[in-house]
């Protein structure tokens, strides 16, 4: 899905684990009225076909690289990867440093809150969700996993996202990738200990400490925190009433770090 022209930086939206583009279409218009933007299902997402291969970390980033290459995009582009599309986004940027111009990390997943115990848990998580689409509970689906829904996303947007999300074919999708998270780790962990591309990034991390998260939050932000100082043009930023779905919670963070991104990238060599 492509909005948006002009001179500046294509921005590419990469999507978390289980969501389709469509989960970025609120902020990709918004944003798309400064610039060029692009969004994509993930193979097994939305309109696109199942991958038969495993989907690893290293698989969904070839697929990145290939998308791009795909539409003849050379230029540097700033990616905007939403949780699991934050280690997908640092391993293009490692294996194509020359045409990174920005990061926007939205509650990007780190090595240090994963574990085998998180990837069984969300598998089954997933497992359990494909049934209850299957069944005919979609609405079910988005009430548990999408519970806090900003008002200035437009139901017209919302039931795009229910179209693409809560359908059988994404959470088995989602199931896959994490089969894959545990094999992830190593890569992940030499990614951060590599350090985040010294180019304008933001960091947006939730504030706000879910069910299950009370030990897992504080150390997920600290991190992050972490990750961010350690970048000449990073900065980081705690969205206080937000969760882990901000792109949902908090549109208007996520489309202001965008276009933060976008203004320094005009003014950086």
């Amino acid at each position: 899905m492509t909005a948006g022209e002009g001179d500046g930086p294509l921005v590419v939206f990469e999507a978390g684990m289980s969501a389709p583009a469509a989960s970025w279409v609120h902020t990709q218009r918004q944003v798309g009225a400064r610039t060029r933007t692009l969004s994509y299902d993930r193979a097994g997402y939305g309109g696109s076909d199942p991958d038969p291969r495993d989907r690893t970390l290293e698989r969904i980033a070839d697929d990145l690289t290939g998308l791009l290459d795909a539409i003849g995009e050379t230029r540097p582009v700033v990616l905007v990867g939403h949780s699991w599309g934050g280690p997908i986004i640092r391993l293009f940027a490692e294996r194509h440093p020359r045409r990174v111009a920005g990061l926007v990390f939205v509650d990007a997943t780190v090595a240090e809150i994963m574990s085998d115990r998180t990837a069984r848990t969300a598998s089954r998580a997933f497992a359990i969700l494909a049934l209850l689409a299957r069944l005919g509970g979609r609405r079910l689906v988005m009430k548990l996993t999408v519970p806090h829904v900003s008002p200035d996303i437009a139901p017209s947007d919302m039931d795009i996202i229910l179209r693409d999300y809560a359908c059988v074919s994404g959470m088995r999708t989602s199931r896959r990738e994490a089969t894959q998270i545990v094999a992830a780790l190593p890569t992940m962990q030499r990614l951060q200990a590599a350090g985040t591309p010294s180019v304008p990034t933001i960091c947006l991390q939730a504030g706000r400490i879910d069910r299950g998260m009370k030990t897992a939050r504080p150390l997920f932000n600290q991190v992050a925190a972490d990750l961010m100082a350690a970048v000449p043009h990073g900065r980081f930023v705690v969205v206080p009433e937000a969760g882990h779905l901000i792109p949902q919670e908090n549109p208007a963070v996520v489309r202001d770090a965008v276009l933060e991104i976008i203004d320094a990238v005009a003014v950086t060599p």
